[in-house]
C-alpha cells in the first residue's frame, strides 16, 4: 500500500516539477523580453551612484538590472525632490492653491519617477518569482525521483 502511495506521489511530483521548471523559464523569458522592449540602458559610468558602476552602459534585461535601475531612478527623484515624496509635494502644491508651477512640475517629476521605479521593481519581483518557481520545480522533480525509487524498491 505504501509503495502505491509513493508511486502516485512520485507521479504527481514528476509531472508538477518539470511543469514548474518550464513555466519558470517561460516567465523569465517574458520578463527579459518585456525589459528589452523598453530599451533601457544605464548611463555611462560617470553618471552612476556608487555600487552601480558595474552596470555602466549596459541594457536592462534581468531582474537584478531592473532593481538597480529602479535604485538609480530613486536616487535621481530623491535628489530632484529634496527627499520628499510625491504625496508630500502634492499636499504642499494643493495647500498652496495649486498655483505654484515649480511645485506642479516637481509633483509630475516625482509621480513619473516613482511610477517608473515601481514598474521596474515589479519586473524585479516577477524575476524573483521565476527563481522560486524554478527552484521548487527542481525540488519537486528530485522528490518525485526519490519517491519513485522508494516505490520501485517496495519500501
Amino acid at each position: 500500500m505504501i509503495a502505491i502511495l509513493l508511486g502516485l506521489t512520485a507521479a504527481v511530483l514528476l509531472v508538477a516539477g518539470p511543469t514548474m521548471i518550464v513555466q519558470g523559464l517561460v516567465g523569465r523569458r517574458s520578463v527579459t523580453s518585456e525589459l528589452a522592449q523598453q530599451r533601457i540602458t544605464f548611463p555611462a559610468d560617470e553618471g552612476l551612484p556608487a555600487g552601480l558602476h558595474r552596470y555602466a552602459g549596459t541594457p536592462v534585461h534581468t531582474g537584478a538590472q531592473a532593481r538597480a535601475f529602479a535604485e538609480l531612478i530613486g536616487a535621481h527623484v530623491a535628489k530632484a525632490t529634496g527627499g520628499r515624496t510625491y504625496s508630500e509635494i502634492a499636499d504642499e502644491w494643493m495647500a498652496g492653491g495649486r498655483t505654484d508651477d515649480r511645485l506642479a512640475r516637481l509633483r509630475e517629476t516625482a509621480f513619473m519617477g516613482q511610477s517608473l521605479r515601481g514598474a521596474l521593481l515589479g519586473a524585479y519581483q516577477a524575476w524573483q518569482i521565476t527563481v522560486l518557481v524554478l527552484a521548487l520545480g527542481a525540488v519537486f522533480t528530485a522528490m518525485g525521483a526519490a519517491f519513485l525509487a522508494l516505490a520501485l524498491h517496495g519500501v
